[in-house]
């Protein structure tokens, strides 16, 4: 009898609960599966509208615009038209969007995960481009966990997200994000909380606070809007900025005179709505 009882007991026992990941280990699956996205497809076309309010309040209506924008996602070379209405089309641009840059954040594929540059670049430089290669083969391998970036100060679930505050070990300026939000269950990135900066041309620059937010269209995580709230002490038009991005495809190619400005002047004919 008392050996049965001491079966059915241990029966009884509820298996322990599998331990939650640690807050370093949620960072970097996280990462993980950002980048597990990378690189992006070869090209993406998608339509930019840019608003801002003036220091009263009051829409900004000169500083605020729409753009459809094709770029190579290589080096993030882009052309650009401003859209004044459906039927109506500005000049062909020239544009490589970038964040921490003086001019329009993006693509929708952009590495958010990296770095912000030391100096802001001219629109000639060209990024590395993000690598390609064929893994190497896999002998062995040693499962190691060790963030230099990031702290993780707080970790949060908030229905089906995990909500991560972080704050920067170093290069504040550069390793930018502050706040993460993620499916609790896949990882994907769902919203982000980073710096930025509002560069004033011929004037100072400002820091920004940026809100990303994401989705995902075919297999790749692209972001569909960022709020901006310009703060340093900043009290002009623009204190407040939001980009909104549509119309997002990924094309098999594009010509390449897009991504060349030198042959804009030639394909005023051809040149894409």
């Amino acid at each position: 009898m008392l050996l049965a009882l001491l079966i059915s007991a241990a029966l009884s026992v509820s298996p322990a609960p599998a331990s939650s990941p640690s807050p370093e280990r949620l960072l970097a699956l996280i990462r993980a599966k950002f980048r597990s996205h990378r690189p992006p497809p070869p090209y993406v076309t998608y339509t930019l509208v840019r608003s801002q309010l003036t220091d009263q309040g009051y829409p900004d209506y000169v500083n605020s615009y729409t753009y459809h924008i094709w770029c190579r996602t290589l080096d993030r070379a882009a052309l650009g038209r401003k859209v004044f209405r459906a039927d109506a089309r500005g000049p062909l641009e020239f544009q490589r969007p970038a964040f921490n840059e003086p001019r329009d954040p993006g693509p929708p594929t952009a590495d958010v995960f990296e770095p912000a540059p030391l100096h802001p670049h001219p629109i000639e430089f060209v990024p590395t481009p993000e690598p390609v290669a064929t893994a190497l083969p896999l002998i062995g391998s040693v499962t190691t966990l060790g963030e230099f970036d990031y702290e993780v100060e707080s970790v949060d679930v908030e229905g089906d997200e995990i909500h991560l505050r972080i704050e920067p070990i170093r290069d504040p300026e550069r390793n930018r994000l502050r706040e993460i939000w993620a499916d609790k269950t896949t990882y994907e990135l769902r919203k982000i909380a980073a710096t930025d900066k509002l560069f004033v041309d011929r004037g100072p620059t400002y820091s920004v606070a940026f809100t990303v937010t994401f989705a995902m269209l075919d297999g790749t995580p692209v972001i569909t809007a960022i709020h901006g709230d310009v703060g340093d002490g900043y009290f002009g038009d623009g204190q407040k900025v939001d980009y909104v991005f549509s119309d997002i495809t990924f094309p098999a190619s594009l010509p390449a005179w897009y991504f060349d400005p030198h042959t804009y002047a030639a394909h005023q004919d051809d040149a894409p709505l």
